[in-house]
């Protein structure tokens, strides 16, 4: 049952660190908007980079992609804690029943990683050039965080069985 526990305390441990996250990105909007804005501007890149061209210079365009990442930080910490709530209710069950229990879990956790991976290092980092910025990178925290969901993820769907500790 320890294990069982800890997976779900797990689970809310990353639905906490959603929630703090939309606060700040809805708490301080413009810190945050700016930060996405300048790494769509790409204005602090290496100059003379052969990548300029991808920058984007609509002022519409950055609320776009700010308003898209809280919607999904939203969701992703909302199933986060019903996944965990899920797991906390099927403790005492059978192994088959707490082991699919967890699908909800995995579903959000996949949502992370995805946000991490597609949002942030492909699209941020990779499109966007934001590993060139001293100022406006998020390479360093995005690589934590997917570590940190991928990490999670693989120990939830290591199976249950009976008579676990």
């Amino acid at each position: 049952m320890t294990i069982r526990a800890s997976k779900a305390l797990l689970l809310f441990a990353l639905a906490f660190y959603y929630t703090l996250v939309v606060f700040n990105n809805t708490n301080d909007y413009n810190s945050n908007l700016t930060f996405v804005r300048h790494v769509l501007l790409m204005d602090t890149t290496y100059p003379g980079n052969n990548g300029m061209w991808r920058s984007i210079h609509s002022p519409t365009v950055p609320w776009l992609f700010f308003g898209s990442i809280v919607c999904w930080e939203i969701v992703t910490g909302l199933l986060l804690y019903w996944g965990g709530i899920r797991l906390v209710r099927n403790l005492r069950s059978s192994a088959a029943t707490f082991n699919a229990a967890k699908r909800l879990g995995v579903v959000a956790l996949t949502l992370s990683l995805l946000m991490w991976l597609s949002a942030f290092l492909s699209v941020g980092n990779e499109w966007f050039l934001m590993w060139q910025s001293n100022e406006w990178s998020g390479e360093s925290g995005a690589d934590h965080m997917f570590v940190i969901a991928g990490i999670i993820l693989l120990y939830l769907v290591t199976p249950d069985v009976e008579g676990q500790a």
